[in-house]
């Protein structure tokens, strides 16, 4: 919890690091990329030697992001990446808890003997870093990086750049504020953000209003031929294959919020959305009230995250995914439908 950090010992740890690395988590989503540049942002404007290392690619919708060209993504430039982390004397985490979650760039950190940092905003850490600053109940690890850096007395270094990417996130990871986001202190964060004279309707515009025309084709094409309701369980699932993303020109993050449309539907409160990708299935779960989507994809996909949303993978073929989720959800579902769970 914040209250309960050593806030000058922190604070004493980054001003000592001579380059600092942020790292985000594989297929960084808006907070993801939003808490990596807008930390990044601000610890340059405290004179430091600064670089974000990406585990791989971030959408192409999150490219107008000042500083995001600056980010080097590591499976497409593994040298540079490594030399980057071996001169590094800080590493930060951040949006993740666990260290698969950086795909094959484990690897390389789990080389390092540096002082490490950790802040996100899912539940059950694992101790990856020195400094752990984990807050489940905050909206987002973007909400929380710049409370974190407002209560080390540099609020006045988040300058318009760093407020961008912090909305941004924010925005995001709460569907504008419609989920996770029932804190007072959230409001209180986007205000102070606000402040910066940041453009939110220009960032609303570039995140959720500049779609691509082959991905509003694949958007149709998956709630028109591949939205199937399980009405017993007030769920409803979705799946693509590889080849139907190949044959819509798929770029990443082309899928992302496809899992919240099922939820619009009267009477759906569960919704799970199936990609198959380079040998794997990823999974995305969401939910509206109290059931625990996170508990069931730890039990049944090999991930976890909020009660609300979740992820996992899959190593078996798409159909079986399929048929394993539609095998297992009524199971759990009438667990947690008799308090079971």
């Amino acid at each position: 919890m914040i209250d309960t950090i050593d806030t000058s010992s922190l604070k004493t740890t980054i001003q000592n690091a001579a380059h600092i690395v942020i790292i985000p988590h594989l297929n960084p989503d808006g907070d993801a990329m939003g808490s990596s540049l807008g930390i990044f942002h601000v610890l340059k404007n405290i004179g430091k030697k600064v670089h974000v290392v990406s585990p791989s690619a971030y959408p192409k919708f999150l490219s107008w992001m000042k500083g995001a060209d600056e980010a080097v993504n590591f499976e497409e430039k593994p040298q540079e990446a490594i030399e980057i982390l071996h001169d590094a004397d800080l590493l930060v985490f951040v949006d993740f808890n666990c260290l698969k979650r950086t795909g094959k760039l484990e690897e390389e950190i789990r080389k390092l003997d540096v002082s490490k940092i950790m802040i996100d905003h899912h539940p059950y850490p694992d101790p990856i870093a020195e400094v752990m600053i984990s807050v489940p109940s905050s909206s987002s690890t973007c909400e929380l990086a710049y409370q974190t850096l407002s209560s080390l007395g540099w609020n006045d270094f988040v300058d318009s750049c760093a407020a961008e990417c912090f909305y941004t996130g924010i925005m995001t990871d709460t569907g504008s504020l419609s989920y996770n986001s029932s804190n007072p202190e959230t409001y209180r964060m986007v205000a102070g953000l606000l402040e910066k004279n940041i453009d939110k309707d220009k960032i609303h515009q570039l995140v959720f209003h500049s779609n691509s025309f082959s991905r509003m084709k694949l958007l149709g094409h998956v709630l028109g031929s591949k939205l199937v309701l399980m009405p017993e369980q007030e769920a409803a699932y979705m799946c693509l294959s590889s080849k139907e993303l190949e044959a819509y020109d798929f770029q990443p993050g082309d899928t992302e919020g496809f899992v919240n449309y099922p939820l619009g539907i009267a009477g759906i409160n569960v919704s799970a959305f199936f990609m198959e990708k380079e040998g794997k299935v990823k999974c995305s779960f969401r939910s509206r009230g109290d059931f625990p989507v996170n508990l069931f994809s730890e039990s049944h996909f090999s991930g976890g995250g909020h009660r609300n949303a979740a992820g996992g993978e899959s190593v078996l073929s798409l159909e079986l995914t399929v048929d394993k989720f539609k095998t297992e959800l009524p199971v759990f579902y009438e667990k947690f439908k008799k308090n079971e769970l």
